[in-house]
């Protein structure tokens, strides 16, 4: 018996739960699309443990103490979990930092451009979204308007 053969539709992509690279459908997986979530046999067998929370977690303070707009470089992250063999580290947090993309909690950037986390090859850079940058950035101008002119005397 066949399966029916359909096009894959624009939202017939997800994430994979441990790597966070791109899934596309297919058609071996027409039964069974909603139940999918892992890339391979690989990601598969090796669930998330302590050790990629912590990188998340190291992305995100470092983000958060670097300011709207800047940007880290995974290895910042792997160094702050493991200070003296964080080079083993590396792949792990750019697979923390692609699980983070698919959140919508950060951007990978290549240049100075917003890249695609499933095939960026090379050095990476890790931001905030700018929308959320510029979110916090127009809310704290709001804050400090809001301040100084409740400190000018009213004439």
């Amino acid at each position: 018996m066949s399966l029916p053969a359909r096009p894959p539709a624009p939202h017939d992509e997800k994430a994979c739960a441990r790597c966070g690279r791109r899934i596309t459908w297919r058609r071996k997986w027409a039964r069974s699309w909603d139940e999918v979530r892992y890339c391979g046999q690989a990601c598969r067998r090796q669930r998330l443990d302590s050790t990629a929370q912590r990188l998340e977690a190291a992305i995100e303070a470092l983000l958060d103490a670097r300011g709207a707009g800047k940007t880290i470089c995974p290895s910042e992250a792997a160094r702050r979990v493991a200070p003296d063999d964080w080079r083993p580290l590396m792949e792990r947090a750019r697979r923390a930092a692609r699980r983070l993309v698919t959140q919508g909690r950060l951007e990978i950037t290549q240049g100075g451009r917003v890249v695609d986390p499933s095939t960026a090859r090379g050095p990476i850079r890790l931001r905030r979204p700018l929308r959320q940058a510029g979110a916090a950035r127009d809310v704290s101008r709001r804050e400090s308007g809001a301040a100084s002119s409740a400190e000018e005397p009213a004439s």
